[in-house]
This record gives structure tokens, sequence and C-alpha cells, in this order.
């Protein structure tokens, strides 16, 4: 991707840190200074950023897997004086950075994914796949630019704090595994936000945008179900075999079914994990994944119950067993606060979108041209703020996880342009993204 001005979007970040903290102790006159030093402050780190940026694609680890990540955002965090704690929540990527002062109140936490996708790109700069290493994973999402967003804005507002004399507590915490929706349940359920007055989220997208009330997106259940059999040489005995791999295409072709009588909004999709070793062998074992979206809990767990109905059915049909069926992860729908959402937007307009160069344009229209898409080049102007969408029109759509912070304490999404609009545009998704990304 371009070269964007990253630092722009940081002062709107930092803009929204400060407002909570220094409502506190400082007038609205001096708290406006503090705001315009504080976007003076962030366009000085340019640099910083970048650097964080480029690092973090140049790991491009999968979920569960980001120590890399972990091993350098953490240590430039505890340099500059936080606290750090691993393997948070029983993950051993995971991790939290605090740092207080005063008393310590308020607790504004500030997260965003880390994680990169499967068969991605790996080549920084060019607009086109090129692959470092053939079906290795990359950042085709974006996820390495949002910890940058938080943390140089963390940076010097924790500056401001200490000088001004400012209480409250700044907590930068990483979306683990968001890809596979598989932390932030874990995070929550840990008691990590229990201490939180509002919580910043922030993710890539092709425009500045914040939201508030029931968001665009679904809710999911990430499953697993495998069956067990018994084994048998297919061409010697294949009569006493029975087959983990039958009762698995039975269950897929039984939810194939079922897709006609399943609501509009649903989104519901499955790999085969494990389908045996060798053809010439019966399959003891078998595992298919699922994953269950709709636009609320309710229904999401309405169609898991009726994939483990199948699952019995499939399992009887074979002569199998089900061995397991494990819930691997999940996304509530996501609802926002709508007093945050509104200062976030209000400084989203404070600061404005980058003044793109000539070159930025003409790498998006070459993208969105390369796409078959129409070219519309990079925003131009902010969109408003957005409420609730309109459930009785919603089409369906991608996820993510958190929606389960969301329901716990204050929260928000801030989504920031780092991508150009184009491929998830058609789809009718105003978040956008490059082509190369997987939104979970």
């Amino acid at each position: 991707m371009h070269r964007l001005r990253f630092s722009q979007y940081l002062a709107v970040f930092a803009l929204i840190i400060l407002t909570p903290a220094g409502l506190r102790a400082q007038t609205d006159t001096r708290l406006e200074g503090l705001k315009d030093e504080a976007l003076r402050m962030v366009e000085e780190d340019a640099k910083m950023v970048q650097e964080i940026v480029d690092m973090l694609f140049s790991f491009g680890e999968l979920g569960f897997q980001e120590f890399e990540t972990q091993r350098y955002l953490t240590g430039i965090l505890e340099d500059h004086g936080f606290e750090i704690e691993l393997g948070v929540a029983g993950m051993p990527s995971a991790w939290t950075a605090r740092w207080s002062n005063g008393s310590g109140s308020p607790v504004i936490a500030l997260g965003s994914d880390v994680d990169g996708i499967p068969q991605s790109n790996q080549k920084p700069g060019v607009a086109y796949r090129d692959p470092i290493l053939s079906m290795a994973p990359g950042h085709g999402e974006g996820h390495n630019s949002g910890q940058a967003v938080n943390i140089v804005a963390a940076l010097n507002v924790k500056e401001l704090m200490e000088r001004e004399d400012i209480d409250g507590t700044l907590m930068i915490w990483p979306g683990i595994a968001e890809e596979q929706l598989g932390s932030k349940a874990f995070f929550v359920r840990e008691g990590v936000f229990d201490d939180v007055d509002v919580n910043l989220f922030t993710h890539v997208s092709s425009n500045f945008s914040v939201t508030w009330g029931h968001a665009s997106g679904n809710a999911l259940v990430s499953a697993q179900f495998r069956f067990t059999g018994e084994t048998a040489h297919s061409a010697g005995s294949p009569w006493r075999g029975k087959s983990a791999l039958d009762a698995i295409m039975l269950l897929a072709q039984a939810w194939e079914y079922k897709r006609e009588h399943l609501r509009p909004p649903q989104r519901s999709h499955y790999i085969i994990v494990e389908g045996g070793d060798q053809p010439n062998v019966v399959p003891q074992t078998a595992t298919i994944w699922f994953y269950f979206r709709e636009v609320d809990y309710p229904h999401v767990i309405e169609m898991y119950d009726a994939a483990k109905l199948m699952a019995r059915g499939a399992a009887m049909m074979t002569g199998t067993e089900i061995d397991t069926i494990m819930t691997v992860g999940s996304a509530w729908n996501r609802h926002f606060s709508k007093p945050v959402a509104e200062v976030t937007q209000m400084n989203i307009e404070r600061v404005g979108l980058p003044e793109w160069s000539g070159e930025d344009v003409a790498l998006a229209n070459g993208l969105q041209r390369d796409l078959g898409q129409e070219e519309q080049g990079l925003p131009t102007q902010v969109p408003p703020l957005r409420g609730p969408i309109n459930l009785a029109n919603y089409s369906g759509g991608g996820s993510d996880d958190i929606g389960d912070v969301s329901w716990n304490m204050p929260t928000i999404t801030m989504r920031y342009p780092a991508n150009m609009p184009g491929e998830w545009d058609r789809y009718g998704d105003t978040h956008s993204t490059q082509r190369f990304a997987g939104w979970s």
C-alpha cells in the first residue's frame, strides 16, 4: 500500500483519548489547547508510526502465532514505562500494557487487531498479488496498522498527562486471532476489562467512520465437528470400514439443503480440516469447521443447534460417532456507545482527511480498474455519524469479536482510511478494504 499520513489518524485518536481524562481536570479552553498540542506532537512521530506499520507487516503472523508482534510492540511500550502482562487469558500470544497516573481513574482501553490471514501477499508497496513466499500468510486486511494508531497516540497523551498532572490509566491490548474470532470473549471472561471506563477500538478501512447502536456485521459462532469411525483397507476390505469422512460429507450436504430455509442475512461456510490420510485407507477420523453467522446471537444459536441435529443424523447413517463438537470462537453482534461515538465523530471532523497526492489517487484508481470497479480514487469527505442499521433491510456481512467487548463497557470502533475503496463496496459494505483482505 501507499504510504499514508497515519499521523493525522493518530491525531484523531489522541484527541479521543485525551477528552475523557482531560475534562476532569481542565477547563474547555485549556482542553482545546491540549488537543492542538497533541496534533502537533503526533505529527512529529510520523516516522515512528511508519516503522511500526512496516514491522508488523513484515511479520505477517497468523492468529495465536503473533509472537514477534507481541515481542516488538510490548518492547516499545515497556521502554516507555508501561507495565506488561504476557499470556493474558490463557493465550500465549496475548498481552496487555498499562500505565497509570495519579488516582489511575478513568481507565481508557485502546485495542486493535494484529493477526494476518492465510495465503496473502507479503510484498509491500505494490497494488497486485506478488507474494514473496507462495502460500505463506500476510497482512492482507491491514491489521499491521491499528496498533501504530494506538501506541503513538497513547505515548503522546501519556506525556501530556504527566506534565499536566491528569489522572488516568491507559491500557493497550491486541485483538489476537481476530480472523478466527478467537480471543476477545476470553479477554472479557478473564476480567481484563473489569475496571475499564471506555474502550476505543481502531480498525482499518477506506475512510474515517464511526457508528453507534447495532452496527453492520453479523454475530457468529465458530465450531468444529469431529467424527470417529473404523478404518479399513479401501480396496481389500472396505465393508469393514466406517468412514468418518462419509459423515462429514453427509453433514455438509445436509447443510447445503438447509440453506434454502435460512433467513437472508445468514452467512454460513465451512472447510474440511481433516478428511483422511490417503485414498486407500478408510478415514477413521474427520473434522469439519463451520462459521455460523446471523444478525444477532439468538439466530446464530438456532443455526448451531440445527447443525448439531444434522451431525447426529450423519453419525447414525454412517455408523460413526460424534467425537467432539467444539466451539472454537464467537462474536456477539456489535453495539456501540452513542456518547462516545459522538465525541469520536467530532474529533474526526476536526482533523479531516489527508491531502492525497496525485500518486495516491493514481494508485487507487489503478487498483480499482484492475478489480473491475468504478474508478473512484480516494475519499474526499468524512461521512456523517451513523446510527443503528435497519435490520429489516440488512443483507448480512462479516463479523468482529469486538462485539463481545461492546456489550460489557462503552465501546466504539473508529475506522481510519488506510485501505482503498474497492472490492468490499460491491458487497454493500461501506468499510471497504484492499484486494487481498479477509474480513473475519
